[in-house]
């Protein structure tokens, strides 16, 4: 009589070097959903603010809520918060230069919190929203994309680091920051 052990199927010795593509694992497929759910999220953020779809103000509307903010040149800072929300959102989506995506739309979103800060927690006047996009922006960055992922597909970019999340979002914080101290 065997024991369960000699009956599983053992894996082949590797050295490591040209190991054959694993397929994609759950991890893989769940990344790639918070992905696509963020990231399409984002975007659509950010094509209210550029062109006014989903019902959004378009540049003009979402220049005046930001000049009520307090925000300099705001309709500058409209066109340029639709662009990181609508270009890091498709490139998160995508996986694509993934850590800089995320840190694109952590950084976007440290305005949306500090904006809301003092409405409470919850929903609608409270941060819940903003900083659990924030923070699963930042889990992303740090993680990476999985393998399903046009990163998968660029040497330097195989391999995600958590250096490269870390980084990311450093810069991330620090241009958010910048961008708060110029509001008055």
């Amino acid at each position: 009589m065997t024991s369960p052990a000699t009956t599983l199927p053992r894996p082949a010795a590797t050295t490591g070097q040209d190991a054959p593509a694993a397929p994609a694992r759950a991890y893989d497929i769940g990344l790639l959903v918070l992905r696509l759910a963020l990231g399409l999220t984002m975007a659509a953020h950010g094509v209210q603010k550029l062109f006014g779809w989903f019902s959004g103000g378009g540049v003009e509307g979402t220049g005046m809520f930001f000049a009520s903010l307090g925000y300099p040149a705001p309709e500058t800072f409209a066109v340029v918060a639709g662009l990181t929300e609508t270009l890091g959102g498709l490139a998160l989506a995508l996986g694509l230069l993934t850590p800089l995506a995320a840190a694109a739309v952590a950084g976007t979103l440290v305005n949306a919190v500090s904006v809301k800060w003092g409405g409470g927690f919850f929903a609608p006047e409270g941060v819940e929203y903003e900083l659990l996009i924030t923070l699963v922006a930042v889990g992303l960055a740090l993680t990476g994309p999985g393998r399903i992922a046009v990163d998968r597909l660029v040497p330097r970019l195989r391999a995600h680091r958590v250096a490269h999340g870390v980084a990311a979002i450093v810069l991330g914080a620090v241009l958010a920051g910048v961008t708060l101290l110029l509001r008055h």
